[in-house]
């Protein structure tokens, strides 16, 4: 209960709600039928696409962004002559010249106006197009995926962690999985969270015991490597499961909420993905090359940085896509520029495309659903489009 009453307090602190919070992770899979694989990140938090993908190649980038990295100067490494990779993904650097990596700038979910992360994640993970719709549909796009599917295996879903993966909610049958549970507080924090409560009559015995009882040993406290080594952890669970008879697995991956100090923020979130991403490929070893990674976030990030070095929640953002069945080395879609008349609401990316319709089509290609299947049932609404040939 207490350490439980102490990250409720933690959360309150950052300033922004809990569905931000890098604690949140969780993980669930589910088998299907053939060989080919797909792993669904979901980023908490609202990752700025504009930083993991930057548009170096478009001149209004340096006027909206001056401290931020921006291109190659500023240590990214160039992509194609236009975008660059924030250089914490410099590892994935050989997975992009083999073809592995790719990206979808610009896109969103229908979600608008908002900015919740609550209700952004409840829409991304609903598969619905509004939030309104979303508090409607009770179960997720994975597990009415998986409804769609014949010879789908009982051993549907796992779930790992403190949050519930709503993407894989639903009829489909699903179990669940905690580690055991380990409160994670680094120094910094345990300073900043004294200074906090040091005033407050009620709050401060109760945190003082759990400190006390982190310090005994009965709980642990953790360096900023932590959550680097969990990324690994959730990585290396699913792709033992993938090796098997698991083809479909998803997991979170939080801590993208940059309000300020934005390099750091985004640089410790993007090594944990990074991480994660090549835990995958080497552990899956021979099945990398029948697996499909979509990494997906709620929404984007403002195009202007704030006044304490990070951003504010916004609309356009970026699909991550790797794999080794992918056509990466390439954008994978179209760019609305960044000059203020191309603006969303004068403030946001201008989405162009319904980061839906790249994970419809991947369902497509992956497990042979049909189109109107996923326009009707999986993505309620949807207009797929043409489709963007994310697979090889």
């Amino acid at each position: 209960m207490l350490s439980r009453r102490l990250f409720l307090k933690s959360s309150a602190l950052i300033g922004c709600s809990a569905a931000a919070h890098p604690l949140l992770s969780a993980i669930a899979f589910a088998s299907a039928p053939g060989e080919n694989r797909l792993v669904v990140i979901i980023l908490r938090g609202a990752m700025d696409g504009l930083d993991v993908f930057q548009p170096h190649g478009d001149p209004a980038l340096r006027t909206l962004r001056k401290t931020l990295s921006v291109g190659p100067q500023g240590g990214a490494q160039d992509l194609d002559g236009f975008f660059a990779l924030h250089p914490a993904l410099a590892d994935l650097m050989p997975l992009w010249r083999a073809g592995e990596l790719g990206f979808a700038p610009a896109v969103s979910t229908p979600y608008r106006d908002k900015r919740s992360h609550f209700d952004g994640q409840d829409v991304l993970e609903a598969g619905t197009g509004t939030d309104v719709e979303a508090m409607q549909q009770r179960d997720g796009w994975l597990n009415r995926l998986l409804q769609a599917m014949p010879g789908v295996q009982s051993e549907t879903a796992y779930s790992v962690g403190l949050d519930d993966m709503r993407i894989l909610d639903g009829a489909a049958p699903a179990k669940s999985w905690a580690p055991q549970t380990r409160f994670r507080l680094s120094a910094q924090g345990q300073r900043l969270l004294t200074h906090v409560w040091h005033d407050d009559p009620l709050f401060r015995p109760a945190g003082e015991q759990a400190v006390d009882i982190i310090n005994d040993g009965l709980a642990t406290i953790e360096t900023e490597a932590g959550p680097t080594r969990d990324a690994q952890a959730l990585a290396r669970f699913a792709a033992d499961r993938l090796n098997g008879e698991t083809r479909i697995a998803t997991f979170s991956i939080s801590g993208w909420d940059s309000h300020a100090r934005q390099p750091q923020v985004i640089g410790r979130a993007l090594q944990r993905l990074g991480t994660a991403i090549l835990t995958l490929r080497a552990d899956l070893g021979a099945n990398w090359s029948r697996t499909t990674v979509l990494a997906m976030t709620e929404f984007g990030r403002t195009v202007r940085e704030n006044g304490t070095g990070g951003t504010d929640h916004g609309t356009g953002g970026a699909l991550l896509v790797a794999g080794g069945n992918i056509r990466g080395g390439r954008a994978l879609g179209d760019w609305p520029g960044l000059a203020e008349s191309d603006l969303y609401a004068g403030r946001d990316l201008m989405p162009l495309r319904d980061i839906r319709a790249y994970a419809a089509w991947s369902l497509r290609d992956l497990f042979g659903i049909a189109p109107d299947v996923l326009e009707r049932s999986v993505f309620p609404g949807l207009d797929m489009g043409d489709n963007p040939r994310i697979l090889a």
